[in-house]
């Protein structure tokens, strides 16, 4: 197999309205774009064309895009935002535009992947995947590495679901996110200050559909609330457990059975045990921090009025 990247020169700096297919084509020659390529373009580049600038002071629209915070530390925000990606500052970006100025992620990153899809087919004839890119960190490793934030006509996960190895071992890792991989290979060809906006990716045309099938786009990628296991930063996971608001719990996943919260009790050093399966019972003597923990596991202390020594707990129901 065989890869390829091209990333070109010439494509002029994109204010707001311009037409964005447009001034990507003229930069890409009839032998730079072909059927099965995928067409790679930074989002700095469509939030400019779709008009994503705004002025003002960048902390208040870092609010403005965030959903909640993941993690703090000093200055640092790590938030979800707006489009479920976590990131840092909410993908708010004051670089590469007018000083007292920043640039906010496109609406809706996989509509515009297909609008752009949509242009290069209608003006070129092609069919292509595209792929709208930011640039991301990556818990417990340095540096960062671009990720697809929008995708059109493309398989963003490449399912190994069934297959086994040479040995005959069945493949752990089934689904490998291609979608953020070409992103990341194609930031190689573009460079941060190379002025190349978008790149054509070409080798991988097994992962483009078929005219008119958009796919799920790069929001698939993206894991739903409470799937991750790593909601909050671990300071704030202490904070969020220990407020107990009903609307944090959501990060934390789903209610754990009876055996794992009775195990998890047990680390914190209190004694507990199940009488039945929703049902879990400890001391008094050390109820605020059993809450904490219960609050984290999805259980919640409850009232029943005995007169006893112990604390009753049962899962929260949705």
């Amino acid at each position: 197999m065989a890869l390829s990247v091209t990333a070109p020169d010439g494509v002029p700096e994109i204010r707001p309205g311009d037409d964005l297919a447009a001034a990507l084509l003229a930069a890409l020659g009839p032998e730079d774009l072909v059927d099965g390529d995928v067409l790679v373009v930074t989002s700095k580049v469509v939030s400019k064309a779709e008009g994503r600038i705004e002025d003002g002071d960048r902390e208040v629209w870092i609010d403005a895009e965030t959903d909640r915070l993941v993690a703090r530390r000093g200055p640092t925000r790590i938030v979800r935002n707006r489009l479920g990606l976590t990131m840092a500052a909410a993908g708010v970006d004051a670089s590469n535009v007018a000083a007292g100025s920043v640039v906010l992620l496109p609406l809706d990153p996989d509509a515009s992947a297909r609008a752009l899809r949509a242009a290069v087919a209608e003006r070129r004839g092609v069919n292509v995947g595209v792929v709208v890119t930011d640039t991301a960190g990556r818990a417990w490793r340095e540096g960062q590495t671009d990720i697809a934030i929008g995708a059109a006509g493309l398989a963003v996960l490449e399912s190994f679901a069934g297959r086994v190895d040479a040995h005959g071992n069945e493949l752990a890792v089934t689904a490998p996110a291609v979608a953020d991989e070409i992103a990341s290979a194609v930031e190689l060809a573009q460079g941060k200050l190379g002025a190349r906006p978008c790149a054509v990716l070409r080798g991988r045309a097994d992962l483009v559909l078929a005219p008119g099938e958009d796919g799920p786009g790069a929001r698939a990628l993206i894991r739903a609330e409470g799937a991750d296991l790593f909601g909050y930063g671990a300071r704030e996971a202490v904070i969020q457990a220990v407020a107990a608001q009903p609307g944090a719990r959501t990060p934390f996943g789903s209610p754990v059975d009876a055996a794992e919260f009775v195990a998890a009790l047990g680390r914190a050093g209190i004694t507990a045990h199940a009488t039945a399966p929703d049902v879990v019972h400890t001391d008094r003597e050390r109820r605020a921090a059993a809450d904490i923990v219960a609050f984290a596991h999805g259980w919640h202390s409850t009232q029943t009025g005995d007169v006893d020594t112990d604390l009753r707990f049962r899962p929260v129901t949705p």
